[in-house]
Formats: C-alpha cells, sequence, structure tokens
C-alpha cells in the first residue's frame, strides 16, 4: 500500500524532480494544467503545475526509503512540520486524479465561460458594486475586464469573476 507525501521541488524543477523520481522506482503524481501565459508580448497555452514547485510521492513503506528523495536532482525535500513528514491523505490523491481530464490528465481551472463578449453584466460586490456595464473578456482565472460607464466616459475595470452577474439586455 502507497503512502502519500507532498515533495518540494527546486523552482521551475517539477519536471525534473519527476523523472529522476520515477526512475529510482517512485510512484509520483504531478497535477498539472493547461494556462493562457504572457511570452514575449503574447499570450501562450502552457502546461504548468496545479501546484507550483510541489509533487506528490507515493512510497511504499516496507520497500522504500524517504531519506534518498532529499539527494535527487530537482528536489528540495519532502515537506515537514516539525519531525514529522506531511503525509497526504489517499482520498486527496483520489480527488485530484477523479477531477483531471480523462482525456488529457489536464486539470481546468478556469470557470466555463459563462458570459460572451459585449454581454450586459451587473457586478454585485466590491468598490463598483451596483454598476452595470459590458463584459469584455477573462483576464486570468479569478478576474474579469468589464466596460463601465461612469459619469459619462468609458472605463475597462478588472473585477473578480465571482462579482459579475449577467444581466437581461434592454
Amino acid at each position: 500500500m502507497l503512502h502519500w507525501y507532498l515533495v518540494r521541488a527546486k523552482p521551475n524543477a517539477e519536471g525534473t524532480a519527476l523523472g529522476n523520481l520515477e526512475r529510482q522506482g517512485y510512484a509520483v503524481y504531478l497535477p498539472r494544467v493547461s494556462q493562457s501565459l504572457p511570452f514575449r508580448g503574447r499570450w501562450r497555452d502552457r502546461i504548468v503545475p496545479l501546484f507550483p514547485g510541489y509533487l506528490f510521492l507515493g512510497l511504499d513503506r516496507g520497500r522504500q526509503a524517504l531519506g534518498p528523495v532529499r539527494s535527487t536532482p530537482g528536489v528540495i525535500g519532502a515537506v515537514r512540520f516539525g519531525a514529522q513528514y506531511a503525509e497526504v491523505p489517499d482520498a486527496v490523491i483520489l480527488g485530484l486524479r477523479a477531477r483531471a481530464s480523462a482525456e488529457t490528465g489536464l486539470h481546468r481551472l478556469s470557470l466555463p465561460k459563462r458570459l460572451a463578449r459585449g454581454a450586459p453584466v451587473r457586478i454585485h460586490a466590491g468598490p463598483f458594486d451596483g454598476l452595470e456595464g459590458i463584459f469584455q473578456r477573462e483576464c486570468g482565472a479569478d478576474r474579469a475586464i468589464v466596460l463601465l460607464s461612469v459619469l459619462g466616459q468609458s472605463a475597462s475595470v478588472r473585477v473578480p469573476v465571482a462579482n459579475v452577474l449577467a444581466r437581461a439586455a434592454a
């Protein structure tokens, strides 16, 4: 039976750590997500770790030791709280795997597109609470750009997607 532990990888070395740990015979799980990230002035889809800097290590306690993990290239070490290693419940690993796409194995962070460009919206929380505007686009996983008309001037503002509700067109 595998016991899962949280392992800290060196910056941007999750893939290196994954390959080296697998070569040593460990079961390793690195949840990944496809994100649009800026690259040389353009937005490009890239596959990045869901938890940057961390991966999960499955250890057969009777057959494998956690000690060699520390000296594995790409790995800083196993995460500990005091003298205890951070053991991850099986339910967490099973839940993460269940949420990943069956075809690609990737997770999806952004909410399904609820609003189309040009859709009328109302902001229901935050500093712009009660204002109505026009949805422009999503900006990252949790923000949206909305065109507001304030004091006769139009302004594009970034607001949390959770604060934006669709409203019936007039």
